[in-house]
């Protein structure tokens, strides 16, 4: 499916490399959080007494460097205490709250914006699950207006971010000079299960813990500033055939959920990289030639070469992508929204540029989204 953003009675066309402009919802701002301790591959490897090869070189062979996680503090030996699913779970809310906050708190401040000026706030998370909400606790946490309309996504994995945003963008359209705010919640470290085997030693080699928030608006109102893009469409596509590639299973054995991943998965999303994007770009009579930047979720060394080779992009396409990996992981649904954050901070973004926002995840699923400076 692919919605294309635009004003009553316009058709998102391409006007001299342009889209119309409208009450499109626009990005204000993105701020980023994550937890203060940092991990090398090795330094996990030795805290956990990992000595198997094949996972140690999982580990060492990943292309990251760095990873925040938090993990539970050393016992009186030394030892890392495997906790409960119930421990997990608390993990999943304080940290999730810690980091939210903190990266909502920095993406209000880089608007120029306050707290109470958020009138729709979205919270997505895929490492726990809560009731409420973090849209609730967040809102008791910061002291946001009792009146804001929110929406919480929960379950839906890696792509989740452009799945919400996607609704932030229809609320924020629908209700121009009103800011909406989503904020991405993993607390990746909240669902490893440490078991020796080689499927869970994938997950635990790979995703990191961290938030990130983003503000969107419509309307450019007279000396307001424009230099964020506006969010001109969005197309999804499942591959119903791989739905059991991504998945949660309850591990009877540890008490615990247990996330799993299927070693065709970059195969998979590779294959179909090229239907989604052109799906999105043919929405508004563009090529994959006319894109500017490129904004990939870090899912994985395999997976960014093989969206990266069908899509034809090069190294330097992707350089956001890598870095973030390279530095944090795999930051799952908020991952695009570090990537983004690092391509604004280059400053090499000129206005009338184009951009892809591009997450995949369970079900299995693209998420794609066009983004106009």
């Amino acid at each position: 499916m692919t919605v294309m953003l635009a004003p009553p009675h316009t058709q998102p066309a391409v006007h001299n490399g342009t889209l119309p402009s409208g009450v499109l919802p626009r990005i204000r701002a993105v701020g980023t959080a994550v937890p203060p301790e940092s991990y090398t591959q090795q330094d996990i490897l030795d805290i956990f007494g990992v000595t198997d090869e094949r996972i140690r070189s999982v580990f060492l062979n990943s292309a990251i460097n760095t990873r925040h996680l938090t993990l539970p503090p050393p016992g009186p030996n030394r030892e890392r205490r495997v906790e409960t699913q119930g421990e997990l779970l608390r993990k999943h809310v304080n940290t999730g709250i810690d980091m939210g906050s903190r990266a909502l708190e920095t993406c209000v401040k880089e608007a120029g914006a306050g707290l109470s000026d958020i009138r729709y706030l979205c919270c997505v998370t895929s490492t726990g699950f809560l009731t409420p909400g973090f849209s609730a606790l967040l809102i008791r946490e910061l002291g946001l207006r009792v009146d804001c309309s929110r929406l919480d996504v929960v379950g839906m994995g890696c792509n989740a971010g452009l799945n919400a945003l996607t609704a932030v963008a229809g609320w924020a359209a629908a209700h121009p000079g009103q800011r909406a705010a989503m904020v991405c919640v993993e607390s990746c470290s909240s669902a490893y299960v440490f078991d020796g085997t080689m499927r869970t030693s994938v997950v635990n080699s790979l995703f990191g813990d961290g938030a990130a928030a983003i503000l969107v608006e419509a309307g450019d109102a007279p000396g307001q500033d424009t230099s964020g893009p506006a969010l001109a469409g969005f197309s999804s596509r499942i591959i119903p055939e791989a739905a059991d590639a991504m998945r949660y299973d309850w591990d009877d054995d540890e008490g615990k959920f247990s996330f799993f991943l299927d070693r065709d998965v970059p195969y998979v999303v590779g294959a179909h990289a090229e239907e989604a994007v052109d799906a999105l770009l043919a929405g508004a009579g563009l090529r994959r030639t006319d894109v500017d930047h490129w904004v990939v979720h870090s899912g994985g060394k395999k997976v960014i070469d093989s969206v990266r080779v069908n899509l034809g992009l090069t190294k330097h396409d992707v350089r956001h992508t890598t870095g973030v990996l390279r530095d944090y992981g795999n930051l799952s649904s908020g991952s695009f929204l570090f990537s983004y954050e690092r391509l604004v901070a280059e400053g090499t973004v000129a206005r009338g540029d184009l951009g892809v926002l591009m997450t995949m995840g369970p079900g299995s699923t693209i998420e794609t989204a066009l983004a106009r400076w």
